[in-house]
């Protein structure tokens, strides 16, 4: 062939490659440009706009600072401070009195802590759905606060205190925003549920289960549940302006491995090739350096970038809208900060490691604790196997 037909042949290819990266850009431009909004109005047919008076704002302000100093911690499924429980119980009922009065609530405490509100609605062939939050909060060492953990401090426009994202801001949330419709004279159509547990922290089993069970047994079908969720965030998505809401659809579980080596036991000045710390570190340090695989875009994860496309600045926002292209760039930009990382795959985490009790005995014994968080997509069964390996590790 000759030199100018090839060169003919080659400004062909070249033309049509051109042409298909056009039609590319201009595929992704259009889908870009073209997503609906993420913008929702909750303002529609029957929805009045609620509005808060300087002094509710005030009321609603002080009824969390108030919960937030009472310490209802959860150390244990065995123990937990009972007293706060019962004051922070008696706190409600005084704070939220047309709550406990109305006509058309039925209140009742479960299990001695936990408690349970039945809002009655004019329609009872409707399902009725149900509203969830917790009373308990982990334990605060003060090491680390700016302020004391259960101060219920404000400070520069904020609320400081254990409990006040979790999970006390729903406690109070739900029930003042009842108080506040029973003020203005709300009568559902739908009847409601409101649970407050007493021992989520811990397993829930004492609190929520027993709720469940007295729903279950008046034979209660609820259309859905609403659960504590996801917050309000800024600044958490990197190219997000604007505050966003962020709703959970699913919810991650949760797997504790605990680890134990046992070792012959021994004097510090004839050490084995390995201890018990030894072998248990090298295990656990294999979980670390070998995280559980990306599965962006497996879950909700991608759906919910693609909704937020809108928001982000270019190029981001052609990125996101096109994740059909662009996941793999994203997923591995998401995987650099842990905040992201989890919302990517099964995070991994040693949290607690006990070994030794003299400077001088070589430990007989060595505990790790690892707690694995599920991404939706992922099984138990599919992360149980991890733990296989690190027996052959442990095994050596």
């Amino acid at each position: 062939m000759s030199r100018a037909r090839w060169r003919g042949v080659g400004g062909a290819l070249l033309g049509l490659l051109l042409f298909g990266v056009g039609i590319l850009v201009a595929a992704l431009l259009v889908r870009t440009y073209t997503l609906p909004s993420s913008q929702v109005s909750w303002q529609g047919p029957g929805v009045a706009e609620v509005k808060f008076t300087p002094d509710e704002r005030q009321l609603l302000k002080r009824a969390l600072i108030g919960a937030l100093r009472i310490p209802t911690v959860s150390f244990s499924e065995e123990e937990q401070n009972v007293t706060a429980l019962a004051e922070l119980g008696e706190y409600i009922r005084r704070v939220f009195p047309r709550v406990f009065s109305s006509s058309i609530i039925k209140h009742e405490v479960v299990a001695e802590y936990s408690h349970l509100f039945a809002v009655q609605g004019s329609d009872l062939s409707l399902k009725p759905y149900m509203i969830l939050a917790h009373l308990d909060v982990v334990p605060a060492p003060p090491e680390g606060w700016d302020v004391p953990p259960f101060s219920g401090e404000e400070r520069d426009g904020y609320i400081y205190g254990r409990g006040a994202l979790d999970n006390k801001c729903c406690v109070i949330g739900a029930l003042q925003a009842l108080d506040l419709l029973l003020k203005r004279g709300y009568k559902p159509k739908r009847s409601f549920y409101i649970g407050l547990g007493h021992d989520e922290e811990v397993s829930g089993h004492k609190g929520a289960m027993k709720v469940v069970e007295k729903l279950q047994s008046r034979g209660v079908k609820l259309l859905f549940v609403i659960d504590e969720g996801l917050a309000v965030v800024e600044g958490v998505l990197h190219g997000v302006k604007k505050p966003v809401a962020l709703i959970g659809t699913t919810e991650k579980g949760s797997i504790t491995l605990n680890l134990t080596v046992n070792q012959p036991p021994g004097h510090s000045s004839m050490p084995p090739a390995e201890t018990s710390i030894g072998i248990l570190a090298a295990a656990v340090s294999r979980l670390e350096r070998n995280p559980m695989p990306n599965m962006f875009g497996e879950g909700p994860d991608a759906f919910m970038f693609e909704k937020l496309a809108g928001e982000f600045a270019f190029p981001l926002n052609v990125m996101m809208a096109n994740l059909w292209l662009f996941s793999p760039i994203i997923s591995r930009v998401l995987e650099q900060k842990p905040s992201s990382n989890a919302i990517v795959r099964t995070t991994t985490a040693i949290t607690i490691f006990n070994a030794g009790v003299k400077a001088n005995v070589i430990p007989h014994i060595a505990r790790a604790t690892v707690n694995f968080r599920l991404h939706p997509a992922q099984t138990v069964d599919e992360v149980r196997n991890v733990k296989f390996s690190i027996d052959k590790v442990i095994a050596g």
